[in-house]
């Protein structure tokens, strides 16, 4: 399981994948591939491929159920996703903090 920022946007960054993602959040109980498919604009198999990228950045897992694979939402890609935005706010939060200090100090009294 990769849980590098950079993953977990690229995978975010697909269309269909974050659809599929925002299913799985909505489902307290996980999804089939079939389930998922269901009214998608593309194939079972697509979404197969698709629930794997989003298992391999940490934001879904698999989880056997008899012969059915229901898939879940979980919070590892999230939650590396949210530090990093978290981070980047704090910065420019300090770095117009810093502007406005410069600001303050070049006005005439």
């Amino acid at each position: 399981m990769n849980h590098d920022v950079s993953v977990v946007f690229a995978a975010l960054a697909d269309t269909t994948r974050r659809a599929v993602y925002e299913q799985l959040l909505e489902s307290a109980s996980g999804r089939t591939a079939t389930e998922l498919a269901e009214g998608a604009p593309v194939s079972r198999q697509a979404i197969v491929k698709h629930l794997q990228i989003l298992a391999r950045c940490g934001l879904a897992r698999v989880r056997r159920d008899g012969r059915e694979a229901r898939y879940e939402a979980t919070p590892d890609g999230a939650v590396v996703a949210s530090t990093w935005l978290k981070e980047s706010s704090a910065a420019w939060d300090r770095r117009i903090a810093a502007l406005e200090g410069k600001i303050r100090s070049s006005r005439p009294r």
